[in-house]
């Protein structure tokens, strides 16, 4: 038999691994050959370590090739362990440093320099991050994107620095950035006019900063959720403004009105995405009808929250033909007649949210069947009037359906069977549905084996046989929410055998025990998140077990179990992965067992989740060297309550 890598050069081998996306798949063509090693070190553009320790081997591994670098997720990152980690000369063209606390102005500066071509940094949600650091930033004279979203010490003295140094900007995030004002925004239109993105929601900003933006030639994107002191007039200078937007996000802006969206609709004629949720309640239809000067290029319309009538959603229906996503969620109105009108003209829709419109039946559903055959996401929460019959003909006509959400919609067995029939599922959600039964769960096995998440929560239906029958036919789960599903035990829990389930929800499942945790870890090797709080029978023998199977375990929630010392300090002190941890009201460990279960895992732990009442006992030296590593702690006051 010919060898492949006699054949193919490490080039080709390299744009073979193009087409692989799953990490586990590249590992294993990492251990084919030395041929398929040195074309993986070539293919390798990106790395997202967990951890600070393999970093070094890593980048010079890579070093060639790499381009994008985030270290978000590594815990105790400070100046030092960033200027030792990045190796020069590199090829970095974008870094993420994402909640990391530690890193100040020093780090960032020698960033920098050592990247010389780097184009996007991401340092979001470091609270440390102020006007010095941002004058660190500006630094980089090539930067193309910036995001320091809740960085709440910036003011506009920073952000004139980065607009000053990094006039190349293109995208810019400065969401919850506080401090920052109409003057700060006014001078980076003037200096940054290659901005195609700005996220500027929640800001305290005024109506003269969308006056300065609107001179923005080539803004396509603007985010201005949440900004409570817009209203009319700003959007008003948008619709008049040099600037061709594609996309706009006003939600949760209380002051803009129809007028205002009205206004925005007749300037701005290549708007392809309108977000206008949560604004004024009432839709006026003089805004509806003007929609249709965007009737061709509107794909995306979002009105969650606002009053809208059967007549309003028939002139969309009517003059926004392209549109392929619309969110309608909490809207008051939203009727059977509506939909109709609606399905009846928009019939490219794919994605379709219905979420508690509680007007809706089987009528609607009917429509968007017999209207709508290429819908691929369905969100029809708290749909309470909706039932088999109108499930039955989506899963008829939709067939390529991917993703619907039947939360606390009371569906049932029947339900399921028809839903069963949509072998392209990727996504089910029917928590809340007491009707739902281990008959249901088995149609849904034995058809949708491309699942990759299954929400069943308080379906308390379910037994051990339902959570077998999924286990045995959807072996490409990824998510799996089984919470207070109380008739499930140790026996359903030993079922799962999935190597691909990576986040598991287990909370308030008084029945399973260690014995069941220990074997779904034997089986669910590759999770990152486990949730057991209030499963009081979980004791150290789970712990021990978690901590020799699921060794890439990121976040862990043991709250109320009755984990003693012995297996916290165990526990937390093995997985190297560790980075959340929520341990509420676990009366079996000691303050000495907190102490030595704290120390085992410092320098690991990016957020920890305490009882209030041991911020006193514990050692202050102990929680002082936690948050300097980059763990925030989070305080909490909770009565013991036990829930059955």
């Amino acid at each position: 038999m010919c060898d492949i890598t006699t054949v193919l050069s490490v080039d080709l081998l390299a744009q073979v691994l193009d087409w692989l996306h799953d990490s586990r798949d590249l590992k294993s063509c990492r251990l084919v050959s030395r041929a398929f090693l040195q074309a993986e070190r070539m293919h390798r553009r990106a790395i997202r370590p967990l951890r600070l320790g393999p970093l070094p081997v890593l980048l010079r591994r890579y070093v060639g090739s790499l381009q994008s670098l985030d270290l978000s997720s590594c815990p105790s990152l400070d100046d030092s362990a960033l200027s030792l980690s990045i190796p020069c000369p590199n090829n970095l063209r974008s870094v993420s440093l994402s909640r990391a606390t530690g890193v100040t102005w020093r780090g960032l500066e020698v960033l920098v320099s050592v990247c010389p071509k780097i184009e996007a940094i991401d340092i979001s949600h470091c609270v440390g991050f102020g006007d010095r650091e941002a004058a660190a930033v500006a630094k980089a004279c090539w930067l193309k994107e910036l995001r320091i979203d809740k960085c709440l010490n910036v003011t506009d003295v920073g952000l004139a620095k980065v607009a000053v140094g990094c006039s190349r900007l293109e995208k810019l995030g400065i969401k919850w950035c506080f401090e920052i004002s109409d003057i700060g925004i006014d001078l980076l239109v003037k200096k940054c006019l290659e901005l195609r993105e700005l996220d500027i929601s929640y800001l305290k900003v005024g109506n003269e900063s969308l006056r300065s933006i609107a001179s923005l030639p080539k803004l396509e994107d603007l985010a201005l959720v949440g900004c409570e002191y817009l209203d009319d007039e700003g959007l008003y200078f948008l619709s008049n403004g040099n600037c061709s937007l594609q996309s706009i996000d006003v939600s949760r802006c209380e002051n803009v009105t129809s007028v205002g969206l009205t206004t925005l609709a007749e300037g701005q004629q290549r708007l392809r995405k309108i977000n206008a949720g949560n604004c004024s309640p009432v839709l006026t239809s003089t805004f509806v009808s003007k929609l249709c000067t965007l009737g061709d290029t509107l794909i995306i319309l979002k009105l969650d929250k606002l009053q809208l009538s059967a007549s309003a959603l028939e002139i969309v229906g009517k003059n926004c033909r392209n549109l392929f996503e619309i969110g309608l969620s909490k809207c008051n109105g939203v009727n059977d007649e509506g939909i109709s009108w609606l399905v009846e003209g928009c019939t490219h829709l794919s994605t379709i949210d219905l979420t508690c419109c509680l007007l809706v039946t089987d009528k609607s559903l009917l429509s968007i069947a017999a209207c709508c055959r290429g819908v691929k996401c369905l969100w029809l929460e708290s749909c309470v009037l909706i039932s088999e019959k109108g499930l039955d003909q989506i899963a008829t006509c939709c067939t390529d359906l991917k993703e619907i959400d039947l939360t606390d919609c009371n569906v049932n067995d029947n339900a399921l069977k028809c839903l069963s029939r949509c072998s392209e599922l990727l996504v089910l959600k029917i928590g809340l549905c007491s009707g739902v039964s281990d008959i249901g769960l088995s149609f849904i096995g034995t058809n949708c084996s491309k699942l990759l998440e299954l929400d069943l929560y308080r379906c308390t239906a379910i037994t051990d046989d339902g959570l077998a029958a999924i286990s045995n036919g959807c072996k490409r789960l990824k998510k799996l929410n089984l919470c207070y599903c109380n008739q499930i035990s140790d026996t359903g829990l030993s079922h799962l055998q999935l190597e691909e389930l990576s986040d598991l929800e287990l909370r308030g499942m008084v029945r399973i025990t260690s014995s069941g945790i220990t074997a779904m870890a034997v089986g669910c090797r590759s999770l990152t998140q486990l949730d057991l709080k209030r499963c009081y029978s979980i004791d150290d023998a789970g712990m021990w077990a978690l901590a020799q199977y699921t060794e890439n375990l990121r976040q862990l929630t043991i709250s109320y179990c009755t984990v003693t010392g012995l297996g916290l300090c165990h526990i937390l002190g093995s997985l190297r992965c560790l980075q959340d941890v929520k341990m509420v009201h676990l009366s079996w460990v000691s303050i000495e067992g907190f102490e030595l279960a704290l120390r085992a895992s410092c320098g690991k732990l990016k957020k920890v989740k305490l009882l209030g009442k041991l911020q006193d006992v514990l050692s202050p030296e102990l929680l002082q060297t936690l948050q300097a590593r980059g763990c925030r702690i989070r305080w909490v006051n909770k009565p013991l309550v036990f829930k059955g």
